[in-house]
């Protein structure tokens, strides 16, 4: 086996050699060349970084009638009428010009005008759908900062919905994302360090935190993980969530993902810091607790009482999506006298005609709902939800008819079903659905002592998990009784003075204590 291994890491090292040697230009596809004061040269230099390129436009013109000049641009992501009137227009009737830079700037009506002068920079400008004006005998060229992006209306979140609170969402577009949240926190201290990750998409990425209540060592920690990233292309938020995670392997997510800047904002005064990537509405929160991917922001846009109510029945049907079909399998199979005699004699005449035992009815149905329920994901929305309910009671009522499953069954699957769409995150929920067959496995073969040791399996990874050093069932263990006040229950909002100890211990206080409400004094009498 070990010289295996050695032989197969030896073919993969010869591969990236010879594929190194074909294409040396691999991993930089676009090397940096400094421009000339030849504009022709500097034409042809662009030219055959964008060759075979249609869509990129080289517009020849003389600034004044004299001076020659090229604007490079990319057809759909320049504002081609805003060139025409703020750049084009002006540099062609300006006869008088001076053909320097300083004067052209000036004679430009755009505020966004920078130097470039390298390739490098011209080729990211570009992308951004910024046009490069070269001239005649200059060695910059100058980006003029007029792209045009199609991007879609701010508007509520379809995978988070809103019962109370902000009905607007993350959208693709990154400024517009980045300005989402200045909306909502108007400091100037948070700040947002921006980079660009991917050789050939260039996929802008944004770090967002409040400077002096996020921790410095967890900013740097995440700004070290991002540069440490080589990949050819960034295309959503997950290429990113699974190359920065500190475990891989884990079905539990360890940052959290959401579409809503009110969410986003909560947690950037709390001490973490959110991740915005270009061409997606999903950003990423580290560091993440399992607590939190539990409760929903509607916690606290109730009532206290009403918050902690939905917490407790969100506890109590998140532990039967994971152990209700595991539950009724161990007690069918090995612990028939936990049940009622009644009852037991009801169940025993409904499998009376099932020729599968308990184990195999679970996992026939559960295949079964996971299927209706991924094929209506799938379909579009007109049909998708009628065909899952249809199908679900069409599939149930015949399988019971013709004496494949009993009805006790279909009517557990069917309950952990819907406490398994009680989980306010879809990662976690996801990860509760996988879990749940080698679950199913252990007590179909084990009874409760394959439950409890599934149980306990589960709760050792749990507690062995970090999220950015934060540990992961943080603040249960380790034990922080000051932070059970938002576990156990939402408290009310004038005992939330302090954040959470490992996330906000560089800038503990988020309010100022003693602000109970009550009548105003003297206003006891009539």
């Amino acid at each position: 086996m070990g010289n295996g291994k050695k032989l197969m890491k030896r073919l993969l090292r010869s591969v990236r050699q010879k594929s190194a040697n074909a294409d040396p230009q691999g991993q930089d596809p676009n090397p940096p060349t400094e421009l000339s004061a030849n504009l022709d040269e500097n034409v042809r230099m662009i030219q055959s970084i964008y060759e075979d390129c249609s869509d990129v436009i080289f517009h020849d013109f003389f600034i004044g009638g004299q001076t020659r000049a090229v604007l490079v641009y990319i057809e759909g992501l320049t504002h081609i009428e805003e060139v025409d009137r703020h750049v084009l227009a002006p540099l062609q009737q300006h006869f008088a010009l001076e053909p320097e830079l300083p004067n052209i700037r000036k004679a430009i009506a755009v505020s966004s005008i920078k130097e470039l002068k390298s390739t490098t920079d011209i080729v990211e400008q570009l992308s951004g759908g910024n046009p490069i004006l070269f001239v005649e005998g200059e060695k910059q060229g100058l980006s003029v900062g007029l792209p045009m992006w199609e991007k879609r209306a701010i508007e509520e979140p379809s995978a988070e919905s809103v019962l109370r609170g902000p009905r607007e969402g993350f959208i693709e577009s990154l400024r517009s994302n980045t300005a989402l949240l200045r909306r909502k926190i108007k400091s100037p201290n948070l700040k947002i360090k921006a980079m660009n990750i991917g050789v050939y998409s260039g996929t802008k990425i944004a770090v967002a935190y409040i400077e002096g209540i996020a921790a410095p060592a967890l900013v740097e920690e995440m700004m070290s993980r991002l540069r440490r990233i080589d990949i050819d292309g960034v295309l959503e938020s997950v290429y990113i969530e699974e190359l920065i995670e500190d475990n891989p392997t884990s079905p539990f997510p360890q940052l959290l993902s959401t579409e809503r800047p009110d969410v986003a904002s909560a947690y950037l005064l709390e001490g973490h810091v959110v991740v915005l990537v270009d061409g997606t509405p999903s950003v990423l929160v580290a560091p993440v607790t399992f607590i939190s991917l539990l409760q929903s922001p509607e916690d606290y846009y109730e009532r206290y009482v009403v918050g902690t109510a939905i917490r407790w029945l969100r506890y109590l049907f998140f532990g039967i999506s994971l152990l209700g079909p595991s539950f009724y399998v161990a007690v069918i199979t090995y612990h028939q006298e936990m049940i009622p005699t009644p009852l037991l004699l009801t169940m025993a005449k409904s499998r009376e005609q099932v020729p599968f035992p308990a184990l195999v009815e679970a996992l026939l149905m559960e295949s079964m709902f996971e299927a209706l329920r991924e094929a209506g994901a799938r379909l579009p929305k007109q049909i998708g939800t009628a065909v899952s309910i249809v199908g679900a009671l069409v599939i149930g009522q015949a399988a019971i008819a013709a004496g494949i499953v009993s009805a006790p069954m279909v009517m557990v699957v069917a309950i952990t079903g819907i406490a398994s769409f009680m989980a306010p995150r879809f990662t976690v929920g996801i990860a509760i659905r996988l879990l749940r067959f080698p679950m199913m496995l252990l007590a179909g073969f084990l009874g409760f002592l394959g439950l409890i040791l599934g149980i306990i399996v589960i709760l050792n990874h749990l507690l062995s998990l970090r999220s950015f050093g934060v540990p992961y069932m943080s603040p249960l263990a380790p034990f922080k009784s000051r932070d059970l006040r938002d576990v156990l229950a939402r408290a009310p909002r004038w005992m939330l003075n302090t954040r959470p100890h490992l996330t906000g211990k560089w800038n503990p206080y988020r309010q100022a204590p003693g602000q109970r409400p009550g009548p105003a004094k003297g206003d006891e009498g009539g």
